[in-house]
């Protein structure tokens, strides 16, 4: 086991969450409101550090462990905004009978962002090794857009890390290639470099990252309801963006250097032949060209499927709705190992 710094602090349920059953709730209700309503239901949480090390550097690698019981790994997605704060309330709602583990990537969230040249290998390099450090036994994941192929690339090697795996609205191509096309890869990575330059990067990277400019993208890709991207959202997102060298990951991901395939029957292959269960979660509102690959999987595939409303961000928009269709699949799947 690596060695580890622990914060500890409490989460709460709220009283009259049914966690087994369907979830009576309004879809629209802007997730970061409270209602103020008394909590009967607190759950241990606490922030440790993995102490990982990468081409001779150390990183600190922050993650979160919530509840008890059978463990659950949680993924976050990778992007400008992304953090394990996305995953936190459908971890809570989880934690009421597993211990959950909600990592934040290297380059990302609270673990070290450092000056490196960010690729695949280097997130799956992390996802081995904290894998196999932290659990002894395979374990049942939720991953998130990007993080769904680093997942899927560690299902071919033995030992097999995953018993069972959930995908959230997974992705494999990034921004920029999504928007202008995959043939373009030296102007991908000429921007990649430009943003990762002293001042003049600093000074691209901050015009992608003012609240206009985040409001704009989290409506077009990553909220389905404009309404829910409340003022107290949007300022938890510009604080992502304004951590100490946020700028060389995030970059690297919008111009497709993450990007763990690179094609879409290179995608589909993950899934063909399915060597473990895999449940896929879809969002309605997700992009057109993002949800046509997960479409494609679900019908020329072995994976359960299911449909919620939500874009790129529907765990984190609609964690309960999200917790209601999984849970079914969870728990019919865990009572089948007992």
């Amino acid at each position: 086991m690596a060695d580890q710094e622990t914060t500890e602090r409490l989460v709460e349920i709220e009283p009259d969450l049914d966690l087994t059953l369907s979830i009576d709730a309004t879809l629209d209700e802007p997730i970061a409101e409270s209602t103020g309503e008394p909590t009967s239901l607190a759950i241990e949480s606490s922030t440790q550090i993995y102490n990982w090390r990468w081409e001779k550097k150390a990183i600190s690698i922050a993650y979160e462990v919530i509840g008890n019981g059978s463990p659950i790994l949680l993924l976050p997605a990778l992007s400008t905004i992304s953090s394990r704060d996305e995953l936190r309330q459908l971890g809570t709602l989880l934690a009421v009978n597993h211990k959950v583990y909600i990592l934040d990537w290297v380059g990302f969230g609270e673990s070290d962002r450092p000056n490196i040249k960010y690729e695949p290998k280097v997130f799956r390099g992390l996802l081995r090794s904290f894998v196999r450090e932290t659990f002894s036994e395979p374990i049942v994941v939720m991953a998130a857009g990007h993080a769904a192929g680093y997942v899927m690339d560690l299902v071919a090697e033995a030992p097999n890390p995953w018993s069972w795996v959930v995908l959230l609205a997974p992705t494999w191509r990034g921004p920029l290639p999504s928007m202008m096309g995959d043939g373009k890869k030296k102007r991908y990575r000429a921007i990649q470099g430009l943003i990762n330059l002293p001042i003049i990067g600093q000074f691209l990277y901050w015009l992608n990252t003012t609240n206009a400019f985040l409001n704009f993208m989290m409506t077009r890709h990553v909220y389905a309801n404009p309404a829910n991207i409340t003022p107290e959202v949007l300022r938890s997102k510009r604080k992502i963006t304004q951590a100490k060298g946020a700028r060389f990951a995030s970059a690297a991901f919008v111009t497709g250097a993450l990007d763990g395939v690179r094609s879409s029957e290179d995608w589909l292959k993950y899934f063909q032949p399915l060597r473990l269960p895999v449940l896929m979660v879809i969002g309605e509102q997700m992009p057109p060209k993002s949800r046509k690959e997960d479409e494609i999987v679900a019908n020329f595939s072995g994976v359960q499927v299911v449909r919620t409303p939500g874009s790129l961000s529907l765990h984190e928009e609609y964690p309960k709705l999200v917790f209601a269709e999984i849970s079914p699949f969870l728990e019919k799947y865990l009572s089948k190992k007992t």
